[in-house]
């Protein structure tokens, strides 16, 4: 884990061939969130794109680097403080050229708060 302590694994489990759902829990004592933002915290995007990496490298067995994002679409801000439970849809395959390619959608209640694509490269 990047950030020490930042979110907790509730649940991971493979749903169907290439999918898998993964429920976390975030830390909303963190110290990311005293600066991002004071008195109003709000989830780095690029923290949900680190979640996002940790639980393909966690699904595949393998470090990976990202090689491309595309389609990313930031829908709903995530408070911790209100919603410090998400729900990822990860949908992870590995390519011919041994390349992850992984189409997310995660969610707080029954709100999407981001969907994005992203390919890894395996280090």
């Amino acid at each position: 884990m990047l950030l020490k302590n930042f979110y907790k694994i509730i649940s991971l489990e493979n749903t169907a061939d290439s999918k898998y759902k993964a429920v976390i829990l975030i830390n909303e004592d963190h110290d990311v969130f005293k600066g991002h933002f004071p008195g109003n915290p709000i989830m780095p995007g690029v923290c949900m794109m680190q979640i996002i990496k940790e639980l393909t490298e966690q699904i595949t067995g393998s470090s990976l680097f990202m090689q491309s994002l595309s389609n990313v679409k930031f829908m709903a801000l995530i408070n911790p403080f209100q919603t410090p439970e998400l729900l990822l849809e990860l949908d992870v395959t590995i390519t011919e050229d041994n390349l992850v390619k992984v189409k997310n959608v995660s969610y707080f209640d029954e709100t999407i708060a981001l969907k994005l694509s992203s390919v890894y490269r395996k280090v």
